[in-house]
């Protein structure tokens, strides 16, 4: 349920792409494979939990606050939120708006229930609307698309990043009332433009997640994992801001092993992650990550720890250029991340140390 700035993609040259290949081995680390990523779920359950209690003691808050969006991340933090805190100190919102896929209310109270937890239901359409979000999305497509209006749906896509391409564009895909789809290549001020007013969405809900917990004396759990922490997929003062942010050092493929060891309902534990964001349904790895996530944790773990891409491509299922592609496609998210993790910049008194306004 993410949002990016709309910001990415290297330019792919020569020079950067060989400078990458001809990386050599590192001899004195174990060999690369799929087994790196295994964790001890009972061990991280218990880390997470301790840390959990100990951030709530912290913020002398009473409980957790989760926004539950049907998804795995949500309902593994909630399911941690539990274990830490007990039942009764989690509470969970539900959030759809009109774009929501029908299946995110049913999973997400399908998670509360299951948990035990107090949850409420808020629909934030009639708060989108007063703040113009379907209307400004709408006008910046139709400058791509004329006659795109009631009736119509819509999504955002990207090329693959181990295409050979060197520079690469968001699309929007749009269906019309009849069902016929039309894909156009988007200017950046266009897409840029219906980024910022989805946007909208994850402030909205973020901020209805403060007011419950400003109310219930709680904190507010984050959702996101190390791939969309580290590689910008949040949106600044929307789902990226939290008071404790439980698993943002797992990978995606670990966040899936934990659930399941905590008991998540298979037909979340299972399902494939999706933005939940735009009226046609969307992957992740369609609008942002571009690779599976199970493939895309094998390349950012080999790269943390300076495997050469000809290691990891046999393990990912790649070239050893699409590897290196894929290391340059990361570094780019990183930069539009450090703006999205970036406190407020504040000027210094002369002779004064540094400080954070902490917010």
């Amino acid at each position: 349920m993410r949002e990016t700035t709309g910001e990415i993609q290297p330019f792919l040259t020569p020079s950067n792409l060989s400078s990458l290949l001809e990386r050599p081995a590192l001899n004195h680390r174990q060999p690369f494979s799929r087994e790196l990523l295994k964790i001890d779920s009972a061990q991280t359950t218990g880390q997470i939990c301790a840390f959990i209690r100990r951030e709530v003691r912290r913020f002398r808050r009473k409980g957790l606050v989760v926004g539950l969006s049907g998804g795995i991340d949500s309902s593994t933090v909630a399911a941690l939120a539990v274990r830490a805190l007990g039942r009764e100190r989690v509470f969970g919102l539900h959030m759809p708006e009109r774009d929501s896929s029908p299946d995110t209310v049913r999973l997400s109270r399908l998670v509360a229930e299951h948990l035990g937890i107090a949850s409420a239901h808020e629909e934030i359409s009639p708060l989108l609307e007063a703040a113009g979000c379907y209307r400004r999305r709408d006008e910046a497509i139709r400058q791509v698309i004329p006659e795109y209006g009631p009736g119509w749906k819509s999504k955002l896509a990207l090329p693959s990043v181990t295409d050979g391409e060197s520079f690469r564009i968001f699309s929007i895909v749009a269906q019309d009332p009849t069902g016929l789809e039309t894909a156009l290549p988007l200017p950046l001020e266009v897409n840029l433009a219906i980024v910022a007013a989805t946007n909208f969405k994850q402030r909205t809900r973020k901020m209805l997640e403060y007011f419950h917990a400003d109310r219930l004396n709680y904190a507010v759990g984050g959702t996101p994992n190390r791939l969309e922490c580290e590689l910008g997929f949040f949106v600044k003062q929307g789902d990226g801001a939290a008071d404790l942010k439980p698993i943002a050092h797992l990978y995606k493929t670990q966040v899936y092993d934990l659930a399941k060891h905590l008991g998540v309902p298979a037909e979340i534990a299972e399902r494939p992650p999706t933005t939940d964001t735009y009226s046609l349904s969307q992957t992740q790895e369609e609008f942002y990550f571009s690779l599976p996530y199970g493939t895309m944790d094998l390349v950012l773990y080999g790269q943390h720890h300076e495997y050469s891409p000809a290691e990891i491509a046999p393990s990912a299922g790649l070239t050893a250029e699409q590897v290196a592609r894929v290391f340059l496609d990361l570094e780019a998210k990183r930069r539009v991340a450090a703006y999205l993790r970036a406190a407020p910049a504040i000027l210094d008194e002369p002779g004064e140390p540094p400080r954070s306004t902490g917010v």
